[in-house]
């Protein structure tokens, strides 16, 4: 199973290092040197990193082959991508790969059904579960603690716990116009 880990950034400096946008959390295992990367666009690679060091709070990557600025800057927003085994776990029991959260069962804490998780979207600032309502339409959920307790992969099911209003018919009917755009 393919895993997206970062996305490259601008090139740093003029011996070819770039700036990677990390999407792992477990960069010092994927990102680490001598690791082997695919790439999108694949005509990219794959790419071997070569050295890596943390430089302003970023982490800053070399690859084999790309010696300067300009051949750094021609890899500007090309995704890595590691090649995992779908049956590893992440180290820390309370995180999950988002092919391991797609198609579970969500239902509240009472069991009510809420529908099933069709996509993980990151942002920056919050990552969300997307959630295809049986009804029609969609339901966006925070993925934090506090509105999702569990999440039980035996069962195929993640428990929430939906603050007033997260369910509300207007939330999925928001959600199915965003849809129709």
């Amino acid at each position: 199973m393919q895993l997206v880990v970062a996305r490259i950034g601008r090139a740093h400096g003029i011996k070819g290092e770039v700036t990677v946008e990390v999407r792992t959390d477990e960069p010092e295992l994927r990102l680490a040197p001598g690791a082997v990367l695919a790439t999108d666009p694949s005509s990219v690679g794959p790419l071997t990193i070569a050295t890596g060091r943390v430089h302003s709070g970023r982490l800053l990557l070399r690859f084999e082959g790309v010696a300067d600025r300009t051949a750094a800057e021609a890899l500007r927003n090309t995704l890595l991508i590691a090649e995992v085994d779908p049956e590893e776990l992440p180290e820390d029991p309370e995180e999950f790969y988002d092919h391991q959260l797609i198609d579970l069962d969500v239902v509240t804490r009472d069991g009510t059904a809420v529908g099933r998780i069709t996509e993980v979207s990151h942002l920056p600032y919050q990552d969300l579960l997307i959630v295809a309502r049986p009804e029609g339409g969609e339901v966006m959920i925070p993925f934090v603690t506090e509105i999702v307790p569990e999440i039980d992969l035996e069962e195929q099911r993640a428990v929430i716990d939906p603050p007033p209003g997260l369910l509300d018919e207007g939330q999925a009917e928001i959600a199915s116009s965003r849809e129709d755009n």
